[in-house]
């Protein structure tokens, strides 16, 4: 049983309650607070060291991260962020891990104009949890279940550099000096791309941010509006970085590794136009994959051949 098996079997319900516009299934929730003209959004990450981030990783890169994983959820519901509480494990206080961990939340909650309203600190593991809140208009939130044939596929930015961060961080892949910084910035300080989702509401008919992998975050896309897809390969936004890299380490990383935190959508071909409207506003580019088809598959092609990635995405308990 992999994570969201695990969720579906043992916590999806219906909702009770009217106000509960959207609960369990999507990135975030959605509330429907009696008298708001705005419908409340709800997300929740927890990192966890050894895990999600590396033993003796840098404070300001843990929290800017922490926060950063949580942001990219509300701009896959096309939300305004609102505000955020952090829960906080430390093993011990050490003050200057934590006034870097500081530096590093509050950098990016002033530049999306979160505001820091409670939590919770306890001794144990080093762990962080953020709950972050955003807002949407009644009917306006970007969702899993939007997609229908003959929708095409876009993907934001670039894909698979933090995969290159994390190898070259292990060991794993020598690339040149000069690229260095920019895939480790990928992996350890992600760009949420907030204004993106905002701007796509009212174009795109489904959307999702890319934490798991392309693979299984379309998948999550594919499944909750009952359509498939086909990509081609040739078409994926790849860095200069992976450029270099792409005779070691192939497609698989920008498929299936994760950690892009851009931003997966669908738009219909009515709104394309629309689309290419908003698209000289932000520099991460908005690239189109392929097409939403009918049936539950999503098939990768490289040119006329199938493609198979090696695995499906990342999952907390594979198998």
């Amino acid at each position: 049983m992999d994570e969201f098996g695990l969720i579906d079997h043992y916590f999806t319900r219906p909702s009770r309650r009217p106000e509960v516009v959207l609960g369990v299934g999507d990135d975030a929730a959605l509330l429907a607070l009696p008298g708001a003209d705005r419908h409340l959004v709800v997300t929740t990450d927890t990192l966890i060291e050894g895990v999600h981030f590396a033993l003796g990783a840098p404070g300001y890169d843990v929290g800017y991260k922490a926060l950063a994983v949580n942001v990219s959820d509300l701009a896959a519901m096309g939300a305004r962020p609102l505000a955020f509480l952090l829960n906080l494990s430390l093993p011990a206080i050490d003050r200057a891990w934590l006034a870097g961990f500081r530096e590093g939340l509050f950098t990016l909650a002033d530049a999306v104009a979160l505001d820091l309203v409670g939590g919770d600190t306890v001794r144990g593991p080093l762990s962080v949890t953020i709950t972050a809140l955003g807002t949407v208009p009644p009917g306006g939130a970007l969702r899993r279940s939007g997609a229908r044939a003959g929708d095409r596929v876009y993907v934001s930015g670039f894909l698979g550099e933090a995969a290159l961060g994390f190898f070259t961080r292990s060991g794993r892949l020598a690339l040149p000096p000069e690229l260095h910084a920019p895939v480790l910035a990928r992996l350890d300080r992600p760009l949420p791309r907030i204004q993106e989702g905002q701007a796509l509401a009212g174009i795109a008919s489904a959307a999702i941010d890319i934490s798991d992998g392309l693979v299984a975050d379309l998948g999550h896309i594919l499944k909750a509006s009952g359509v498939g897809a086909e990509i081609d390969l040739r078409r994926l936004p790849l860095s200069s970085a992976y450029d270099a890299a792409f005779a070691t380490v192939g497609y698989d990383p920008a498929l299936v590794f994760g950690d892009d935190y851009e931003l997966c959508f669908t738009v219909p071909p009515e709104r394309v136009p629309a689309l290419a409207g908003i698209t000289p506003r932000f520099s991460c580019g908005f690239h189109y994959l392929g097409d939403i088809v009918a049936g539950h598959e999503l098939v990768l092609r490289d040119g006329q051949d199938v493609y198979a990635p090696a695995r499906s995405g990342y999952n907390h308990f594979d198998g």
